[in-house]
């Protein structure tokens, strides 16, 4: 019977070969009748060729489309349902944010020189391009080669829109590609007039202001429909850099913009000189609105908080009273902007973040980069950067929970995790070492053998998570090293634990929302969810223990607050490129990133510089008249006499260098200054070269 099996299997396999191969021979044959000879056979091959390579671009072109279209999946509307007042704890109005559809004016009764101003600025031939005008896009190329600088934008509103309803301001190829999918998606699911709807009702027009409506509003207390043509073109103007040319700010460059629109609306043949001429005679006035400023970054982010909160309650114009403190925020943003202008050049980075958050979880402040106006994406809640070695703490307290303690010895030498070998900072290894030395000195083999020998990366993962960091962790192996991105609101919600007794779950920057009538329909004290501990007694004591030497004889002594004691980590990742400071006292927690929006290396900065000195600049004015509170579960809470002397010397050198030229100065220019002062050297910078009057050549040419 086995025999009989082995024979029809063989007959079966050879019987079915020698078909397929027959089957084959008669294609070959059949196949040959269409082969082509001769000179005819040149394009046949082309097209041959060119079908190939266009299935295999159709294949990466939606392996590219994939990643753009997923930014559609939420509902991108939702702005246009909510209108939202703010207000910080005392009921002070800081800004708005949504806009109601009452509020919003119709194309069609916009007036017809608001439409024409904004088109010939911003998308010329916007009704007959498909998201992408090619043609627009090789003439700006040709413009700006010709200048030799960027001087004029090739983004059609389409693309535009795709930016401002789903990406971000990163100048990186990704996002440029994504930007020309979203484009051509906005352009297949809305008509033309509700892309330039949105537009219009969306982009940023400086002043904290959304929208061209609230635009006219805030800059000439009008209606849209009442915008005379010198006011449209101070309007289209803003479009391309709000913060530059924001007419409160500065009206003689506002002017020139708007001169520049009405050129763009003659050359377009939109209008002629004629038409124009009144508007160039008498260039448009606004209402003084002082130097008012918003805090932005922390509206966009108590905005999308409002949404979540409002969403099933059937609330759609709200205010919302919020935890922010404007004193603190005003010092963070100025100890951002002083030392990056101090510095930024010698360590070549541009940008940062910063979050600050009271031990009790409200959100005082948040800093999401240098000028909104110049980019409204938030640094601070939405930028995913690698955290270095400021992850650690996550791996030490999940030890801790697992019988380790600040005694612990661990060694530090060569490991080797499948293939993965890190070094430390100096290359050079010390033995065994405890885990509190470890940690000072940020040994990065230590928490490696943590992970690899005695806990694994399930815990540790775990443990961050529940300490309050809500970006997915990519549960790799080098996560230990701080190598999964995250973001500086993770940081600050994370170690802001140490700081609340080892209680999680109590970040908020919505403390009331209520009706305009004041009915009151959420309440935080109320309705929020009860904080859960998530580190025990003893961890959160050997923790606390261990982090406030970091920054007494470790690596952030940059940090050190004269006469208050503190607790942090620094953070570095690899070729520089992220540095961090995360710390904290009794009384608060503050996160500090500064990179490279395009991921460029730093010039060796490390989280123990730059950061740790925003850091401290920004802690120092938060702790001005306050009630120290103590750090919980460590001795001598409040102030180390010998560590308070020498911070205090520490602080007293750097203020003497830092204004030993500038006696007769301020310490630090304003937002306002700063920006002017930008554009004023971006100007020489730009400037063509002079050349020097030559030498007559006789007297008698004098």
């Amino acid at each position: 019977m086995l025999l009989a099996i082995d024979a029809w299997i063989d007959s079966t396999v050879y019987e079915a070969g020698f078909l397929i191969g027959e089957a084959y021979e008669n294609l070959t044959i059949f196949l040959r009748r269409f082969r082509v000879e001769g000179w005819r056979r040149v394009p046949v091959e082309v097209l041959g060729e060119g079908l190939t390579l266009g299935a295999a671009g159709s294949v990466v072109m939606l392996a590219l489309a994939m990643p753009a279209f997923e930014e559609t999946r939420g509902d991108w509307r939702t702005q246009g349902d909510f209108a939202v007042t703010f207000t910080d704890r005392n009921g002070v109005e800081i800004g708005r944010r949504g806009i109601m559809q009452r509020d919003s004016v119709p194309v069609d009764e916009m007036p017809d020189h608001v439409i024409k101003a904004v088109l010939a600025t911003e998308d010329r031939r916007f009704f007959d391009h498909y998201g992408i005008d090619f043609p627009g896009l090789v003439r700006a190329m040709s413009e700006n080669l010709r200048a030799n600088s960027v001087v004029q934008g090739g983004s059609s509103i389409t693309q535009q829109l795709a930016k401002n309803l789903f990406l971000s301001n990163e100048r990186t190829v990704e996002r440029k590609v994504k930007e020309a999918f979203l484009a051509i998606w906005l352009e297949a699911n809305l008509s033309k007039k509700e892309i330039l709807q949105l537009y219009l009702d969306r982009a940023y027009m400086g002043g904290g202001t959304f929208g061209i409506a609230a635009a006219a509003d805030f800059y000439f207390g009008k209606e849209v429909k009442d915008l005379d043509l010198a006011e449209a073109a101070m309007l289209a103007g803003l479009f391309k850099a709000p913060a530059k040319y924001a007419p409160h700010i500065n009206l003689p460059a506002a002017r020139a913009r708007a001169n520049v629109v009405l050129d763009n609306l003659v050359d377009s043949g939109f209008m002629t000189e004629g038409q124009v001429l009144s508007a160039r005679l008498h260039p448009a006035e606004i209402v003084d609105r002082g130097k008012t400023s918003s805090p932005d970054y922390f509206l966009d982010y108590a905005f999308d908080e409002v949404k979540r909160l409002a969403k099933d309650t059937g609330n759609r114009s709200i205010v919302a009273r919020t935890t922010i403190d404007l004193d603190i925020q005003k010092a963070a943003e100025e100890s951002l902007e002083f030392n990056l202008r101090q510095h930024g050049e010698e360590y070549h980075v541009s940008e940062g973040a910063i979050v600050v958050l009271d031990t009790n979880g409200s959100v005082r402040a948040i800093v999401g980069g240098r000028d909104y106006g110049e980019s409204q994406f938030n640094r601070a809640t939405r930028a995913l950067r690698q955290t270095g070695s400021s992850f650690k703490p996550y791996v030490y307290a999940t030890a801790m929970e697992n019988g380790f303690t600040p005694d612990s010895t661990i060694s530090d030498g060569p490991i080797n995790w499948g293939g993965w070998q890190p070094k430390n900072y100096g290359r050079s290894f010390s033995g065994r070492v405890t885990l509190a030395s470890a940690l000072i000195r940020s040994i990065n083999t230590v928490p490696v053998r943590l992970a690899k020998d005695h806990l694994s990366i399930p815990p540790i993962k775990a443990m961050a998570e529940a300490m309050g960091v809500e970006t997915p962790l990519n549960g790799h192996k080098t996560m230990v090293l701080g190598t999964s991105g995250m973001t500086v609101m993770d940081q600050a919600t994370g170690y802001n634990t140490f700081a609340d007794g080892g209680f999680a779950g109590t970040r908020h920057a919505i403390l009331q929302l209520s009706t305009h009538a004041g009915d009151v329909f959420y309440d935080y004290d109320r309705d929020a969810p009860k904080p859960k501990r998530v580190l025990s007694e003893q961890a959160l004591k050997s923790m606390n223990s261990i982090l406030v030497q970091i920054p007494e004889i470790g690596t952030g002594k940059r940090a050190a607050l004269p006469g208050i004691r503190s607790a942090g980590k620094t953070g570095t990742t690899q070729s520089y490129r992220d540095a961090w400071y995360v710390g904290f006292t009794g009384n608060y927690t503050a996160a500090v990133w500064l990179g490279n929006d395009d991921f460029s290396p730093t010039r060796e900065m490390t989280g123990g510089s730059l950061p740790a000195m925003v850091w401290q600049r920004l802690m120092v004015f938060a702790h001005r008249n306050v009630e120290l509170k103590p750090i919980p579960g460590i001795e001598k809470p409040f102030v180390d006499a010998d560590v308070a002397a020498k911070a205090a010397e520490a602080e007293k050198k750097r203020l003497a260098e830092t204004n030993a030229h500038a006696a007769d100065r301020p310490t630090a220019l304003s937002a306002d200054t700063t920006r002017f002062l930008r554009a004023l050297s971006k100007t020489f910078h730009d400037a063509p070269a002079i050349d020097p009057p030559k030498e007559p050549e006789t007297l008698s040419a004098l």
